[in-house]
């Protein structure tokens, strides 16, 4: 696959992808609940949880810049054929990963986090595997991306997700799931990992045994 080739294919999938997870989502959401679930970016201006939603902007942002710059011809990615189709295999699998975590969500899905609103907490399916699949599954596209245009610019976009990624679930996702669902969430994270299967498990179940 040539640089042009993969630049092409990556910013159509990228595209399509992102559309595909959050608008079209948005949309199949309002007509089965009456709600997009959207609730933009939590916290005040400057506090952690605003800057995970700022690093999350700047992502997508930069997700489509990265092989909009290639195609265009302004930053030149190397050629490494072999990659370029492993990354495309990637990022097929993390977006259809996302759709399918997504999916499993059913009401309970949100972009951002309401803190007065309860939503009933999902612990099946691919939510049984690890506690955020969508977030791994998008790193996992994104991380696809920047194998099919390895670009500073791709790969920017790459470490601002994972960093936005980490703030939204730690800040603010976790204490408001542990606030609205008390024990029934502890359980559950002790028995599931963060983002990889057994790993970032909590060790409250194993301190209360002794």
């Amino acid at each position: 696959m040539s640089v042009q080739t993969a630049s092409l294919v990556a910013l159509g999938l990228y595209a399509v992808g992102v559309i595909t997870t959050f608008g079209v989502r948005s949309w199949l959401h309002r007509r089965k609940t009456g709600s997009a679930g959207f609730h933009g970016i939590s916290g005040k201006p400057g506090s952690v949880e605003w800057w995970g939603g700022v690093l999350f902007v700047a992502a997508m942002m930069l997700g489509a810049a990265g092989p909009a710059l290639a195609l265009a011809g302004l930053v030149v990615p190397p050629r490494l054929p072999g990659l370029a189709w492993a990354g495309t295999c990637i990022a097929i699998i993390g977006f259809l990963g996302t759709l399918a975590a997504q999916s499993g969500m059913g009401a309970s899905w949100r972009i951002g986090v309401d803190a007065t609103e309860r939503t009933n907490l999902v612990t099946t399916g691919l939510f049984a595997v690890v506690r955020n699949p969508i977030f791994t599954a998008m790193l996992m596209a994104m991380t696809g991306i920047v194998l099919m245009v390895p670009t500073a610019v791709s790969a920017a976009a790459l470490v601002c997700l994972f960093i936005a990624v980490e703030i939204q679930v730690r800040f603010v996702e976790e204490p408001y799931l542990n606030r609205t669902h008390g024990r029934a969430y502890v359980d559950y994270t002790a028995r599931v990992g963060r983002f990889l299967p057994g790993i970032g498990r909590s060790q409250v179940r194993d301190t209360a045994r002794r």
